[in-house]
This record gives structure tokens, sequence and C-alpha cells, in this order.
């Protein structure tokens, strides 16, 4: 990294977009996380970006990230200056801070950048230590979207919720907890109770909840804090969604969402996860509709057209991406790929290990695949090729193990038959990866 220039006691710092990237890149080397106090204290530096719009903060074992693009796509087509921060990324890291859908350029990325690195040697003359990674690009993107005077910021938690460090958001607008299911157990627990005490961290004192109440324990825990913090309680049964019918592009599907008020939706996903997250946005919309001035039809329409990469995504003619990373999402994956039909399709997986990959692998094991191909994320959490296909062969399946992801995923292409499905799923970093080979492309 180019070292900085001292010009009357001003220190001048001189970086290019890769050393800035790569030195983000390099934190989870040299720091650890720390605690919300010491985020609160470098966002405090920086003059407390975060206080200066209004924020719907977004919590949630799967499906926060549609949840969040979903909001976020409606709000930017009705006239209101959008911000939109969501992890991780799936390409560059830019894809974090989204203004009215469009990825933070280069040039302000640098700029948020080293304000932030201003902030953190203040920090470090102080005896404090180095923000983490997640918690420096949350800093970075607050100050980006307070710079660029945004109405409001869609924002979705890293890890958990209580402990995260964008639960130093104090006066959200509006919170949203999506599906819990077992994941990070390390971290938040080892029972759907315990890892959704974690997500519901999140309810402030007064402010407005909303939750999927598919799951009756997460459910009870989340309704019991909102009690607690005085913060009106919306839920979101399945019994409230009917799905009328499924093509291979898109999902239409009723909602009723009052005392006996419906609405009809389209929205362009696959998935019939899609439907309880696609429904938490459209709620979540009509709950704040005077504050920004949106009528039904808008919403409708704005569903209608969300786009989300990476979530059951069809890039090509009979290939679909999934990131499917923990067990939750991978029943969900799984009743997609029945849905989808064909026979014999073809799998290529991946994964982290702090994931409960075990009982994943037993899951998809469960399935008649034709061919299964395993892969190594290029990641320092990503498991080794040797113990997926160990795992697999516990499980009864044999599995082809191909290091690179690139010649992983050109082996499962030219292997295609023409009428057979393609499907890669596991983990968002290995999505990642395959949007770079495929371009991102995706057929409308």
């Amino acid at each position: 990294m180019n070292e900085d220039l001292i010009q009357n006691n001003i220190v001048v710092i001189f970086l290019t977009y890769e050393e800035i990237c790569n030195y983000i890149e390099e934190i989870p080397k040299f720091a650890t996380k720390n605690g919300l106090s010491h985020t609160k204290k470098l966002l405090s530096y920086l003059g407390n970006p975060q206080d200066k719009f209004k924020v719907i903060h977004v919590a949630g074992s799967n499906g926060k990230g549609s949840v969040c693009s979903a909001i976020s796509h409606v709000l930017a087509q009705n006239g209101c200056r959008t911000g939109l921060f969501t992890s991780p990324h799936l390409i560059c890291m830019e894809e974090r801070f989204q203004i009215n859908e469009t990825n933070v350029t280069k040039e302000a990325f640098c700029e948020s950048f080293l304000m932030v690195l201003k902030a953190v040697r203040r920090m470090q003359e102080e005896g404090e230590a180095h923000p983490s990674f997640f918690e420096y690009l949350f800093a970075m993107g607050m100050v980006y979207f307070a710079e660029e005077e945004v109405d409001v910021a869609v924002v979705e938690t890293g890890l958990g919720g209580r402990l995260d460090a964008t639960n130093v958001i104090e006066k959200p607008i509006f919170t949203i907890i999506t599906s819990i299911s077992l994941e990070h157990t390390q971290y938040l627990g080892n029972t759907i109770e315990e890892i959704a005490a974690e997500k519901a961290g999140i309810i402030k004192r007064g402010v407005p909840v909303l939750c999927d109440a598919s799951s009756d324990e997460a459910t009870e825990v989340i309704r019991n804090r909102a009690g607690q913090m005085g913060a009106p309680f919306f839920r979101i049964m399945k019994n409230q969604l009917k799905i009328h019918k499924i093509t291979r592009k898109s999902i239409d599907f009723s909602f009723v969402y009052g005392y006996d008020d419906v609405i009809l939706l389209t929205i362009p996903f696959v998935a019939e996860y899609q439907v309880m997250n696609m429904a938490l946005a459209c709620q979540t919309l009509w709950l704040l509709k005077d504050q920004f001035h949106l009528t039904k039809e808008q919403i409708k329409k704005g569903l209608r057209f969300v786009r989300w990469q990476g979530r059951m995504q069809m890039v090509e003619d009979g290939v679909y991406f999934d990131g499917a990373h923990n067990t939750g999402g991978i029943i969900e994956f799984l009743k997609t790929v029945e849905q989808i039909g064909g026979e014999k399709p073809s799998l290529l997986f991946s994964m982290v290990e702090d994931k409960d990959y075990k009982d994943v692998v037993k899951r998809l094991s469960a399935y008649d695949w034709g061919t299964i191909v395993v892969t190594h994320i290029p990641d320092a959490r990503g498991l080794a090729v040797e113990v997926l296909q160990e795992e697999f062969l516990k499980n009864g399946k044999e599995v082809f193990g191909i290091n690179e992801v690139s010649e992983a995923y050109n082996y499962v292409i030219q292997e295609k038959k023409e009428n057979e499905q393609v499907f890669c799923t596991g983990s968002l970093y290995l999505i990642g990866e395959l949007e770079k080979l495929a371009g991102g492309r995706n057929n409308d």
C-alpha cells in the first residue's frame, strides 16, 4: 500500500481502487470481531451517518437479502432515494452499497473507504482495535448513504442480530425477521429458539416488527421480545398465502394481509420460498404506505419486476444458481428442484466449514442425482474437496471432486445433456464465483 504524504500536518492518503480492495480483504487476517461499543465509537468519529436517514432493518437465517432487495426496488421505483446495504457480495464489493439499485461507483467506494480509514487511525491512536471486515464495510456504507442523502436505507444484518455491527442503528422505522433455521450454531446457539433470540435482538422499543411465522418456536420468541420492547408485532403465517400458478419464470399467489384484505401478486421467481419473502416485503410496504405515499398497485407492480441474483436464478436454459447456504435453504432448494422436474439432474456443490455441512450433505444425498460434483470455494472457510467427497460417500453417494471452481463448472456444463437440468448450490461464495464465470446472465 502506498505511503501517506504529510503536508502542513495534514495526512494525504494516496491509494488505488485495487489497493483499497486488497486492504479490506486482508482485514480478517489481522482484526477480530469487536463489540457494538466499538462500532458505535467508529461511527461517532464519522458523525453518526446512520442517524441521517430512515432505516428498515432486516435479520433472519434465509431470505433477508431477497426481502431487502424487493423493498428497495419498490421504493426506488416510486420516487424514493433508497439505499440498500447487503452481504455478502457475489462479484465485487460495490454490490454491498446500492442507491436506487445501482452499485456505488469505484470512486465513491474509494472516498468512503478513506473517510473511514481516517477515523480508524484516530481510534488506533487512542488504543482501540482495528474494525473487523464487516464493521469496516458497514461504516463505509453508512458514510456513503449519508453523503448521497438517501431518504431511506434498507439494511441487512450480517451474522445474527443482537451483536451484529448493524445493530448500532438505534431508531429504525421498521424491523423484519425472515425465516429462522439452524445456522452459525457456534455463534448463535444450538436451537431455533436461541437463534431466534439473537435475530430478535434488532427489535427496538416502540418500532414495529414483522416476522415469518412459519416456525412456532421462533415466532414465540420474537413475539415475546416485541412485547418486552413495546414494539407492535406483525406476522405472516403460511395459511395467509395461496399459490395459484408456477411457471419456469414466475409465481402467481394471493396474500391475505388484513382481516379479509387479499392482494394478488405475480413475482419473477420459480422457488416457492420466495412467496413468503415477497409477502414480507409486501406487508412491510403496505404498513409504511403512508410514509412513502404508496398505493397497492404500485406495490404489486414493483414486486412483479424484482431481481435478485443467485436465488434459484436461471442463468441459461436448464442451469440454475441458488445460494442455499444452510439446512433451511437446502430444504427449500430441494423442493424447487422437485418442482422444476426433469430426470436425474446434475448437482454442483460446495460449502463453508462454519455451516452444518454434514446435515446438508445428508439431505442432498437423499435426492436422485445423475451426477454430483463438489468443488472448493477459494476462501479460508471453504471446505476441502476431500472432506465433501467423504461426507457424500458416508451417505452412499459417489461424487466427482474438482478443486477449481471454473473447471468444475465447465465440467457440468459440458456433460449436460439436452434436456437435463444443472443445479449449482451450497454457498453464496460459490455462487459469486459462478456468476463471474457465467457473466451474470439471466434469461428473461
